[in-house]
């Protein structure tokens, strides 16, 4: 869920919360609080799953280029979709991070992802941030099916892009979180799995949800009318032995999306052995770890450093 989007948004047991309310009941005055309040707790973190010590990586600032509006979906396909590339300026064959931006399913845009993009740019990665279609004109698995076109595109233009077809990750917040986790699901045809995948603020089982409005406009059913639909669209479920390393990370006061989320794919990782990360911002709710990151994102790039 990112800001500028409709006001309903997930919850712990699928209530509605309406981002923002309380900060308008407080005026200024209570923003620049939350503002401030955001800013101290962002360095506030619970880090799990690390093998030995935290691997700390040289910083790295070269300089890239961006390509807008790149169509990647072929013709035929429900709607024209682009992506922007952004491209270092560095040479020989580099890793790359597909980005999926969040909204809910139902909106949202490809540049609320820009700040990480130009960071895992700066570092060397190829980064294509894409669009994708919405709920409820388009239901699942229509997203996800336009996230794996995006890959194969990657990977098709693999040669001209400079691109390491065997090294590329996923990366997505809240929704976009939710569709970059399908893409590194067990059961994923291998040709279309991704090497990796930081997921942040993901919403990971739907059956937690099932008065949600954005899942059913996703969905298009009901919990109830179509469990073994919601739970095929639940990540949590999805995992497992064959699934690529996951690096993930949530605020800790998350009360859209609870960071039992987390957790649990956490926990359904561990299981299947597949090397996972958990980076919990302990004072950060669903928004503000978006957009006060504490630390997560140089942790999640550090994580695509070592595995990728």
């Amino acid at each position: 869920m990112l800001p500028g989007l409709p006001q309903q948004s997930l919850v712990r047991r699928g209530h509605l919360h309406r981002i923002g309310a309380g900060l308008r009941s407080g005026g200024m005055k209570t923003k620049l609080l939350t503002l401030a309040l955001a800013l101290l707790l962002a360095g506030c973190a619970t880090h799990t799953g690390l093998a030995g010590s935290p691997k700390t990586t040289p910083e790295m600032d070269v300089g890239y280029a961006v390509q807008k509006d790149m169509r990647y979906t072929p013709d035929g396909w429900p709607a024209e979709l682009r992506a922007d590339l952004w491209r270092p300026a560095i040479g020989g064959a580099k890793p790359a991070v597909l980005l999926i931006h969040g909204g809910g399913w139902v909106g949202g845009k490809r540049q609320h992802m820009d700040g990480i993009a130009r960071r895992l740019a700066r570092r060397g990665y190829v980064v294509m941030n894409i669009s994708y279609r919405f709920a409820p004109q388009s239901r699942h698995p229509a997203q996800f099916e336009d996230a794996r076109q995006a890959l194969r595109w990657l990977r098709a233009n693999h040669a001209a892009l400079q691109v390491d077809p065997q090294r590329v990750a996923a990366w997505g917040y809240s929704a976009g979180a939710h569709l970059a986790s399908l893409l590194g699901a067990a059961d994923t045809s291998p040709a279309d799995r991704v090497q990796a995948v930081v997921a942040g603020g993901i919403p990971a089982d739907f059956r937690n949800y099932p008065d949600s409005p954005l899942i059913g406009k996703l969905m298009g059913t009901t919990l109830a009318d179509d469990r073994a639909g919601w739970s095929a669209a639940s990540p949590v479920l999805r995992v497992g032995r064959g699934s690529p390393p996951f690096f993930l990370y949530h605020g800790g006061w998350d009360r859209l999306v609870a960071v039992e989320n987390a957790e649990a794919m956490k926990a359904a990782l561990d299981a299947a052995d597949v090397p996972a990360e958990l980076y919990v911002q302990r004072g950060l709710g669903h928004i503000s770890a978006f957009l006060f990151d504490g630390g997560a994102v140089r942790a999640g790039t550090a994580f695509l450093d070592a595995k990728m």
